[in-house]
């Protein structure tokens, strides 16, 4: 049984841009002081988060109006 939730589109872009910058998750959170579970919930859509989700848009250079996301069932 697999228990993961998918990736949203907001999620890939993050993950994109980490990867373009050569950064890991972790290290991007201890750097920009976001506790790793908040970025977790952005990738995965389990919660709005919504500071950190504009706060981690602003430093990744993310347009977060073009990643709407229908609410989680």
């Amino acid at each position: 049984m697999n228990n993961k939730m998918p990736v949203t589109s907001f999620g890939w872009a993050i993950k994109q841009r980490l990867v373009e910058l050569r950064l890991d998750q972790k290290t991007f959170c201890e750097t920009h002081n976001i506790p790793p579970s908040r970025l977790s919930n952005l990738v995965h859509g389990t919660r709005k988060a919504q500071r950190y989700r504009k706060q981690v848009a602003a430093i990744l250079n993310i347009d977060d109006n073009d990643y709407k996301e229908a609410p989680p069932l």
